[in-house]
């Protein structure tokens, strides 16, 4: 079968290379002009490193880790209130890019970078799949692994209103100073429904700046980074405390600077047709899971195990079961939102005094 995947994503990159592994050619099409480099830290934990570990890249992922302890809660003198280790002792951090760029060295397949889908219109037996600039072609299967605004899933199951919900929060990342924060923590200042913290890696130089704020939903163009820049700086622009200035000033200059909803996506069904989902565009948990990657990873490899069958509608209702249980248990995220990002002074307290029962348990590689 001719099978498209639109984006070079961690999900996307999966998925191809274990179409390959099934004996398929597929294509990936990518709308940014390369892989995206950059990004936040990524967990491969769980289920997923079974899936990292037959692929066969895990040394190479265990020696890029971030070698990151855990989070660390600061007042506004910089002193730690609080510090809480990692979790999951068996899960390996890695940042994005890196991940993405050793999935790509793992596949081999016909990429299209610098363009994406316009349009899909489907039959009985097929895809024709019309692109920004490249000519039309046909394939048996279309897949979206395009993330949380993912065209794919516009153009074949409707308006993204229908299948994002938004959690009250915003965040963004960008490149920091890595001054600004301790070695291999997580350093995170607040104040009531506000967070800007520093990300520093122990295995990297840059460290990253991070911003999650509170706030009904907003009016922007998720594409639109000036405008990105613009609401940032108005929720963090005023506030002298800490480190928070230079913070800003940091993020709002460098080019790679990110920012979205904190959402997530909610779907009955992942596939229409001939046409699938997988990855963010199918079932965003939101950064707030810590489990992007690992849902990535895990719902790839079993898309590609059911398709290896050759029936594509029993593929895809096989996929979707054996997925979606992992799926619901990770969206639920309200406690990470709580501990990120306090909405009150007293509950901020109550945070800190939780976290200070909970000694570190070591580095996650």
């Amino acid at each position: 079968m001719r099978i498209l995947i639109s984006g070079a994503s961690i999900a996307g990159l999966t998925l191809a290379h274990w179409l390959v592994r099934h004996g398929f050619r597929p294509t990936v099409v990518e709308r940014a002009p390369g892989l995206r480099p950059g990004g936040n830290g990524v967990d491969v934990s769980g289920p997923a490193i079974d899936v990292v570990e037959r692929m066969g890249i895990m040394p190479q992922v265990r020696a890029a880790a971030t070698d990151v302890r855990g989070m660390k809660f600061v007042g506004a003198d910089d002193r730690a209130v609080a510090r809480i280790g990692i979790g999951d002792p068996g899960a390996v951090e890695i940042m994005r890019g890196d991940l993405v760029s050793l999935l790509h060295e793992a596949t081999d397949v016909e990429y299209l970078f610098g363009d994406s889908i316009s349009d899909l219109e489907q039959d009985a037996d097929g895809v024709t799949v019309s692109f920004e600039h490249a000519r039309a072609r046909r394939f048996d299967l279309v897949i979206g692994a395009d993330g949380m605004h993912s065209t794919v899933r516009r153009l074949a199951f409707g308006p993204e209103e229908r299948f994002i919900r938004h959690r009250d929060h915003y965040f963004a990342f960008a490149n920091a100073d890595g001054a600004l924060g301790e070695n291999r923590w997580v350093t995170m200042y607040n104040e009531p429904g506000k967070m800007a913290g520093v990300y520093r890696s122990g295995n990297h130089d840059q460290a990253k700046a991070y911003f999650i704020f509170r706030s009904k939903p907003l009016a922007y163009d998720h594409r639109d980074v000036a405008q990105h820049k613009r609401l940032v700086e108005q929720a963090f622009g005023d506030d002298p405390r800490w480190h928070v200035k230079e913070l800003l000033a940091g993020a709002l200059a460098d080019p790679d600077f990110y920012f979205d909803a904190l959402s997530q996506v909610r779907m009955d069904s992942w596939s229409t047709g001939r046409v699938a989902l997988v990855g963010d565009a199918a079932w965003c948990a939101s950064p707030a899971s810590g489990a992007g990657a690992e849902l990535a990873l895990v719902g790839a490899y079993r898309l590609a195990e059911e398709a290896a069958g050759g029936d594509h509608q029993v593929a895809f209702a096989r996929y979707h079961d054996s997925h979606r249980e992992l799926v619901d248990r990770k969206q639920r995220i309200g406690v990470n939102v709580r501990l990120m990002v306090p909405r009150t002074a007293i509950g901020q307290a109550v945070r800190n005094t939780f976290a200070r029962l909970f000694p570190v348990r070591g580095a996650a590689s």
